[in-house]
């Protein structure tokens, strides 16, 4: 790839055109794999990766970040939130954000999360070497804090306070499964919880967000394809749901007589499908089921259900919504029960930015001929700086049994190293794409 001798508009016009065209030799997949392999062997056991957020393990997973990133000419601090960024400074503020996490789920996969920041690490190292250290755009590499939620069930807890987007009220009452607020636990890793938000400052003069990540489902594994373009993270609708009854005797009841709130419960549960399938790429899912009093012998006086529906489209996920409240009602008043709505959590859909999607599909047949566009079921970080404003894409690789967030969570090691070639195309042609815009 040629350097960019001259600052010139027409030495920059010929940098942007040899940048947007080669695969860089200067890049080494195969270090990065075997980094994944050291970061596997340093922070997993038999059951799987053990790096959640705020413990221990995770503290030594930043350590371990830090020295592959030693010998770089970068300035490295953690933020307000606990976000760690690297940034390696260029001739321009405008900033190349490229992101993932380190923590894991409890039991984890290999490979989500950590694989998005190690691509992201070689690529700093190739465009460190690429430009002696001064690149034309400012590049900055960011481990979010808590992407997860596996210690305090909220995730993108980072990226959401630096992009402004976090309820405070709300995450300073959470606490794990010992007792430990959320708050108590970012005190102990030198974090206060009250000025997380400060760290929007980090988005100052964030041109571009891109990310990488294992697609976590099947799509791309039945299609067969390694990479693909991610259009968008879905956005979510999660509520309860609770049907009200009676509890009676369940010998002496006449079926005719019943108030049976599960009853109505199991109607919504074949109703949910139907709801998805004319919603052309939405997605419902049940998946919690209560109920009280909860013995054999009595008639169901109180089911709680909980709903998550998913779509990329805010019209089609307000109209799921909508057809799932009415169905409610309509199966309460059948079995002469009442329904009760409560929100759990919602999220508006982010749909990513065309023009970086259409160079995120243009990286990716560079490496693999072939591409496909496809939605984000499961939330990312890159929804945060995406509804912060920052142009934002994804790319996805392909998982090996459509499974994470399990030890056996795996994708080829060829298709790692083609992800990873992709994605630092995808850096070279948004870095272009930065310093062409005025």
């Amino acid at each position: 790839m040629a350097r960019l001798e001259s600052r010139t508009p027409a030495g920059r016009n010929s940098w942007i055109n040899a940048l947007t065209s080669i695969t860089n030799p200067m890049l080494d997949p195969a270090r990065t794999i075997a980094e994944l392999k050291e970061l596997r062997t340093l922070t997993g056991d038999q059951n799987g990766a053990q790096r959640v957020a705020f413990t221990p393990v995770w503290v030594q997973t930043r350590a371990w970040l830090q020295q592959k990133l030693a010998g770089l000419p970068l300035e490295t601090h953690t933020d307000a939130a606990g976000n760690f960024w690297a940034t390696l400074r260029g001739d321009s503020e405008k900033a190349l954000l490229i992101g993932g996490h380190m923590d894991s789920v409890p039991n984890g996969g290999w490979l989500d999360g950590c694989l998005n920041v190690m691509a992201g690490v070689e690529i700093l190292r190739r465009i460190n070497d690429e430009f002696n250290g001064r690149p034309p755009v400012t590049v900055r590499l960011v481990d979010w804090a808590d992407e997860e939620g596996a210690r305090f069930g909220k995730s993108l807890f980072g990226s959401s306070a630096c992009a402004g987007s976090l309820n405070m009220d709300e995450a300073r009452g959470l606490k794990d499964k010992q007792g430990v607020s959320l708050p108590d636990a970012l005190k102990a890793v030198g974090v206060e919880f009250e000025k997380v938000k400060d760290s929007g400052v980090e988005l100052k003069n964030a041109a571009a967000y891109i990310e990488l990540h294992i697609e976590q489902g099947p799509v791309l594994l039945d299609l067969d394809l390694p990479l693909g373009a991610v259009l968008g993270t879905f956005g979510v609708e999660r509520h309860a749901i609770t049907f009200h009854g009676q509890a009676a005797h369940s010998g002496s009841t006449p079926m005719n007589r019943r108030k049976d709130a599960f009853l109505a419960a199991g109607k919504m549960s074949q109703e949910i499908y139907r709801i998805a399938e004319w919603s052309q790429g939405g997605v419902c899912t049940i998946g919690s089921c209560t109920t009280k009093p909860g013995i054999v012998t009595s008639v169901v006086e109180e089911c709680r259900i909980t709903l998550d529906q998913r779509h990329l489209d805010a019209q089609a996920l307000a109209l799921m919504l909508k057809e799932a409240k009415a169905a409610s009602e309509r199966f309460a008043k059948d079995g002469n029960v009442r329904v009760t709505w409560e929100r759990l959590w919602q999220i508006e859909p982010r749909p990513f930015h065309p023009e970086l999607i259409e160079l995120c599909d243009a990286a990716i047949k560079e490496v693999c001929r072939k591409s496909h566009r496809l939605p984000s079921g499961p939330l990312h970080d890159a929804a945060e700086p995406c509804g912060a404003g920052v142009p934002t894409v994804m790319m996805f690789v392909q998982s090996l049994h459509g499974i994470s967030h399990n030890k056996i969570e795996d994708t080829k090691e060829e298709h790692l190293e083609q992800c990873i070639m992709a994605f630092d195309q995808l850096a070279s042609k948004t870095m272009a794409w930065v310093a062409g815009k005025k």
